[in-house]
């Protein structure tokens, strides 16, 4: 380092004391950063290393006052430089210092020594110093340590959440009231929590002696035993619900939620026995509240019945008296009047019969496809003369209308009985409309009228009469039910169409409106097949002029007289007839050589066969031999749930004896 050193304060170097000469020389060429300061005016000398460090103070540097070259540290260091001057060394370690190298307030750390420097005289001239900025490091290991420091909280935090979370689990675990557990891949229970104590009485250390099936009801074992497969394959177990042993013997009702993990399985039971014995008490309530409904649905099917069959008995029991008393007197002129008085009668008590098995939906269909429009068209002149002149009917058929899987003379029924209501709404006349359509019906449609999604064909009838009110239009499908005078209806119209239209797989749709009318559809099933087949001819009155010609048939029912008062009916036709009571009888000469052209059967038969295994079997020995079933009630099960097979027909009870006749004639010529 090339120095002026006569520009110093102490002049030119010659005058220098020697000991300062001495210290200077050794510093000049070390290699670490060094600075002296001499005499009472703290004189600065420093080392070329020592160089970087004085930054823009370097140039005025050397020779200069301590106090001024670093006024801004001066008074941080003075003491230890004092103690120093007075004998007494100094040294520290990442000492900070607060600076402005560079005309910016800077914070330093220092690594230095104070040392007395001792003349000639053993006096102390000055001091040395050995300096080492280690602000870098130090701010590195600051860093260092904070980051340490965050680690540490970090973890302490975890641990704490750990702790914490480790806590509130356990103490979920032990106050749960559902039934925690984990059981090992053998399904022996590992663990459980207090609550299986205190619902079924075993204590964890019973439970470890069980695996899974071991108190499952034998009832549920093979239920548990499919939970317990899908847990093999890893698969989750949902809501599985088993009965559990009590350790008192008794069950008790658990719904699980299971989990595989690692080789166990983490399992949560739910006791749901008092939600099992809650639904089964509703269960319960339900059904003595449908048994209660349908008591008061006999209670007024009963009475009901017995005051119309009273009134109609009345007439047929005495018009016959009266008949059996002009016959005693030999008395013979005008007993016509009441032989026809009594058939009416009769027919009136048939056609209460009818309507409560349609009610009840027992009555047997022949459903055939139908073309609706056809069926309107054909009882429209029928329907304006029974509603009278002051009622304004119209029709609205449809164009390409689906064909209707229904039975027909029901359907005509059904719709007299509708236009009947209708004409009865509007006493000072009005407006009917009876329309048709297509209706394919979605499933919120079809779920609203108790339905299957698909195609339907609808009869609607609308009059513009007094309606209903909601009361009122409650109770319209209920038997027996009535809001016209006595002796004007029977009120089992609309309950018979109901009953008619669930047994054909349909439903009725009532809309009604006090004073602005009554819109009242039957739905019925829609089949997209071969063309509708036509409406069978009605019965004649009268006996058909006919003489058979020797075909046999025969007769199974078990009531004595209707048995022969038909074959007494068949053989005045001229035919051959065979008579059984029982299908086991019928069977016995079905199984003879005896020639048999058709079987005439009862549906309800004693004996354990009734008419429709009979003519299963009878058509197992003779194929093809045609089959009329005669019935007054019959479940559809014995007809085929009210399908029939080709070749098989019914006539209901009661019927005339020309009827018999007439069906007895189509059937052996078809």
């Amino acid at each position: 380092m090339e120095i002026d050193w006569s520009t110093t304060a102490l002049g030119p170097m010659e005058h220098w004391p020697a000991a300062l000469k001495i210290h200077l020389n050794l510093i000049l060429n070390s290699p670490e950063s060094m600075y002296l300061l001499w005499g009472a005016d703290l004189l600065f000398f420093h080392n070329d290393a020592y160089a970087p460090i004085l930054g823009p103070r370097r140039g005025q540097a050397m020779g200069a006052r301590v106090e001024a070259l670093w006024s801004d540290v001066w008074s941080q260091v003075q003491p230890y430089a004092e103690n120093a001057l007075r004998g007494i060394p100094y040294e520290c370690e990442d000492l900070p210092l607060t600076m402005a190298r560079y005309g910016e307030i800077e914070h330093t750390w220092w690594s230095f020594t104070f040392s007395p420097m001792i003349d000639e005289n053993n006096e102390v001239v000055g001091l040395f110093c050995v300096t080492n900025e280690t602000t870098r490091r130090v701010l590195d290991q600051r860093a260092l340590q904070a980051s340490e420091q965050s680690r540490l909280d970090l973890i302490a935090d975890l641990e704490r959440k750990v702790i914490e979370r480790t806590h509130e689990r356990g103490l979920t675990w032990q106050v749960s009231p559902d039934l925690l557990s984990v059981m090992a891949s053998d399904w022996h229970f590992e663990t459980t929590n207090p609550a299986w104590q205190l619902t079924l009485g075993w204590s964890d250390d019973e439970l470890r002696g069980f695996t899974f099936t071991d108190l499952v009801h034998p009832d549920d074992v093979a239920r548990s035993q499919a939970a317990l497969d899908a847990l093999s394959s890893n698969h989750p177990v949902l809501n599985l619900e088993t009965r559990y042993r009590h350790k008192d013997g008794s069950y008790r009702w658990l719904s699980w939620v299971a989990v595989p993990e690692s080789g166990k399985l983490y399992c949560s039971a739910r006791d749901i026995t008092n939600e099992k014995q809650q639904a089964e008490a509703l269960r319960t309530a339900e059904e003595a509240l449908r048994q209660s409904q349908k008591m008061d649905a006999v209670g007024q099917l009963t009475g009901g019945l017995a005051h119309d069959f009273n009134n109609l008995l009345m007439g047929v029991s005495g018009n016959i008296e009266l008949l059996k008393n002009r016959v005693a007197k030999g008395r013979t002129e005008g007993l016509e009047r009441y032989i026809n008085a009594a058939l009416e009668g009769s027919r009136r008590a048939a056609a209460l019969t009818h309507r409560l098995l349609a009610f009840s939906r027992r009555q047997t269909l022949d459903p055939k496809l139908t073309d609706v429009d056809q069926l309107v068209d054909g009882m429209a002149e029928l329907i304006r003369r029974t509603v009278g002149p002051s009622i304004a009917m119209d029709v609205i058929a449809t164009r390409d209308a689906w064909p209707a899987l229904v039975d027909p003379h029901q359907l005509e029924n059904a719709l007299l009985n509708l236009c009947l209501n209708a004409r009865d709404a509007m006493p000072d006349g009005g407006q009917m409309l009876i329309e048709t359509s297509n209706q394919h019906l979605e499933e919120p449609d079809a779920r609203g009228l108790e339905l299957s999604p698909g195609h339907y064909v609808v009869l609607c009838v609308s009059d513009n009469g007094t309606g209903m009110g909601e009361e009122v239009l409650k109770r319209a499908f209920d038997p027996f039910f009535t809001t016209k005078p006595i002796g004007m209806g029977t009120g089992l119209g609309l309950s018979m169409i109901y009953g008619f239209a669930r047994q054909s797989g349909g439903a009725v749709c009532i809309q009604s409106t006090p004073g602005r009318g009554t819109r009242v559809c039957i739905y019925v099933p829609a089949c997209h097949e071969s063309a509708p087949i036509a409406l069978d001819p009605p019965a004649h009155r009268e006996f058909p002029d006919h003489t058979a010609g020797g075909e046999t048939v025969l007769v199974v029912d078990d009531e004595p007289a209707v048995r022969a008062l038909v074959a007494e009916v068949l053989t005045d036709q001229g035919y051959r007839v065979l008579e059984s009571g029982s299908g086991a009888m019928a069977l016995d000469i079905l199984r003879t050589r005896e020639t048999i052209d058709l079987l005439v059967s009862d549906v309800g038969l004693p004996g354990g066969m009734n008419g429709r295994q009979l003519a299963d079997a009878a058509r197992s020995l003779r194929p093809g031999l045609k089959v009329l079933f005669v019935t007054g009630y019959a479940e559809n099960a014995a007809v085929g749930n009210g399908q029939l097979e080709p070749g098989m027909h019914v006539l209901t009870k009661p019927f005339s004896m020309p009827a018999l006749s007439e069906r007895v004639k189509e059937l052996l010529e078809q």
